[in-house]
């Protein structure tokens, strides 16, 4: 008998394993129409390759990708070859998204609200050379925080940043430099920062250095005095006050209740190559938001972040905030505050385009993008909220969870100021400091 020759034997293990592959597909298509929540299926069409890559950062809202792994939902959905990836910061999210997968960079990422439309259209990419991005959900609203170093306790800073005024003056006039840290500019906790300093009549751009920090390294950074306040999401806020190094002023959810957090976010032209696996992955990512809500699941989903793979902290740095069970380390201690993160309930999944209108009319106020942006034109380019609703069609999410309109309308924040998104320019002009002319 001739031996088999090494192209031959090749030949034969790339057959065996597309057959292996099809097989899977097949039998986790089959299993999808009778395991979705609602019990109802629509006849969805194979996704159009198996697999994707997948970012995400050590955070808490990163939870959707980390559960749909771990629970087996990608493969669920006919995407048995999805990878969720550890990035090392946003920039690196960034890098990679630009290399893309097919490069040894990634497809899509959990990522900043804001990001996609900042790569979209060049702001923070190498030499500005735009990557063109799709929004596909938001991933969760609330629970980031604005923590600030212990030495500022005696102040009584908490939501209102005006008592932190004096206490900065006094350290520059010192000679002493003020550093407040974020995690990528123009991202939310940049965001977030800056709408909180400013409402307490600190100029963000004048009156502090801003840094920017990965989020794993906050609380080391913190530590060592490279910082008097940072902003960033869980488990990292929390993980501070139990280390003792610093306080919470206030959560996010304080500044702005219910306010949109992190996204899908994939490159744009991977979603149009590959739509029917866009809805797959969509698919697949509701289904770990619902089990992510449920209050029955917080403790196993506390230490499934905290395994060493993905986040490699203590469950105990994230259970608490997942809870709404906040302790802000300055003797100041809520339960049940209602300002837990959230997942899927009343519309969180579902990307409102008026959403991502305030994350570009705020970079509009700090001059990230020109004033004469066309924030609707933008927006409709970017955010694919039609994916959405045809993945939740095809999941049979029951149509009074389905938002009827892609606005959710006027937003009030802790200051009293209301951004409207039908004229963002009223809103813009409501603000006293802002680096926008």
């Amino acid at each position: 008998m001739k031996p088999i020759s090494i192209a031959a034997t090749e030949c034969l293990a790339t057959r065996r394993e597309f057959l292996r592959k099809s097989v899977a597909t097949a039998a986790v298509i089959t299993a999808a129409r009778t395991l979705l929540p609602s019990g109802a299926y629509a006849a969805v069409a194979a996704p159009e390759v198996t697999g994707a890559k997948l970012g995400y950062i050590a955070l808490t809202d990163a939870a959707p990708l980390v559960i749909a792994a771990e629970k087996g939902l990608f493969a669920k959905h006919g995407m048995p070859d999805v990878e969720v990836l550890k990035q090392a910061s946003w920039g690196a999210t960034r890098d990679n998204l630009v290399l893309g997968g097919a490069a040894n960079g990634i497809d899509g990422a959990h990522i900043l609200s804001p990001m996609p439309y900042l790569m979209h259209i060049g702001k923070v990419t190498q030499n500005n050379v735009p990557v063109p991005m799709a929004m596909l959900a938001r991933l969760n609203y609330d629970s980031q925080a604005i923590s600030v170093a212990k030495e500022y306790a005696a102040t009584g800073v908490g939501l209102d940043s005006s008592k932190l005024k004096e206490a900065f003056a006094a350290k520059k006039a010192a000679g002493a430099e003020v550093k407040v840290a974020v995690t990528f500019p123009g991202g939310t906790h940049d965001l977030w920062m800056r709408y909180w300093l400013a409402a307490g009549g600190i100029d963000p751009d004048k009156d502090v250095s801003t840094i920017v920090v990965p989020p794993p390294q906050m609380v080391a950074n913190m530590k060592v005095g490279n910082m008097d306040a940072f902003c960033v999401g869980e488990p990292w806020n929390e993980q501070l006050v139990n280390q003792g190094i610093g306080f919470t002023a206030c959560t996010t959810g304080e500044i702005w209740k219910g306010h949109p957090e992190k996204a899908l976010g994939m490159r744009a032209d991977w979603v149009e190559k590959n739509p029917n696996a866009v809805k797959a992955i969509l698919m697949a990512v509701m289904e770990a938001q619902m089990w992510c809500d449920s209050m029955d699941n917080k403790e196993e989903m506390a230490a499934i972040l905290g395994k060493r793979q993905w986040f490699n902290v203590p469950p105990k740095d994230v259970v608490g905030r997942l809870k709404g069970d906040i302790n802000y380390g300055n003797g100041r201690v809520e339960t049940a505050t209602g300002l837990e993160m959230k997942f899927w309930a009343d519309g969180v999944s579902y990307p409102y385009q008026s959403h991502d209108s305030w994350f570009i009319a705020e970079n509009i106020r700090w001059g990230k993008f020109a004033p004469d942006t066309d924030i609707k034109a933008l927006v409709k380019e970017v955010n694919r909220e039609d994916l959405w609703r045809q993945a939740a069609a095809d999941l049979g999410v029951a149509a009074a969870d389905i938002p009827a309109s892609k606005s959710r309308g006027t937003e009030t924040f802790f200051d009293g100021k209301v951004f409207d998104p039908e004229n963002p320019s009223a809103y813009l002009d409501s603000l006293t400091i802002k680096a926008a002319s």
